[in-house]
């Protein structure tokens, strides 16, 4: 593969985007000649804490330093988007042992129905512990996540929290 003729696709749901993810799509952009960062509509999943909207209004504020970068989002198979896409390859962050041992067969899937391989990233460790359903968690029940999540991430989840207060 050669820089700038490599399309990555890094899919999430990015609910919300941390800082962990931050740093992958920052670490990703330099290994890629473009990197798509692609949000995931699962329908299967429970609600989302926020709407397609806001997660690519954020994530994108949180890119637009990020040159090669860019936001999309897709339903269905991974498999599909990335021929769709024209992708190369698929990145995905690892914090944890148990990361790779759930995206392994996930990854191999995707080599089965696509030919596209995925590029494993391990986290930085001052991430390791950080995941949207803990930052989430620890947020609503009025914990600090200033450090873990984007200034516009943070920003947006506060107004959410000030307009569930008021409507209850």
């Amino acid at each position: 593969m050669t820089k700038g003729l490599t399309r990555a696709i890094y899919p999430g749901s990015f609910d919300p985007p941390t800082n962990g993810h931050l740093d992958v799509i920052e670490r990703a952009a330099k290994c890629f000649g473009e990197l798509i960062v692609a949000i995931v509509v699962n329908p299967q999943k429970r609600s989302p804490m926020f709407s397609l909207d806001e997660r690519v209004a954020m994530l994108k504020e949180c890119i637009a330093h990020v040159s090669q970068a860019r936001v999309e989002h897709f339903r269905g198979l991974l498999a599909d988007y990335l021929k769709e896409a024209g992708a190369d390859v698929i990145v995905k962050g690892l914090r944890v042992v148990s990361d790779f041992e759930s995206e392994m067969s996930t990854a191999l899937m995707n080599r089965e129905l696509s030919g596209v391989d995925t590029f494993f990233l391990m986290s930085d460790a001052k991430y390791s512990f950080v995941s949207s359903s803990l930052v989430k968690e620890v947020f609503f029940l009025g914990g600090d996540v200033a450090t873990l999540v984007p200034k516009p991430v943070l920003r947006t989840m506060e107004h959410k929290r000030t307009a569930l207060s008021e409507s209850q």
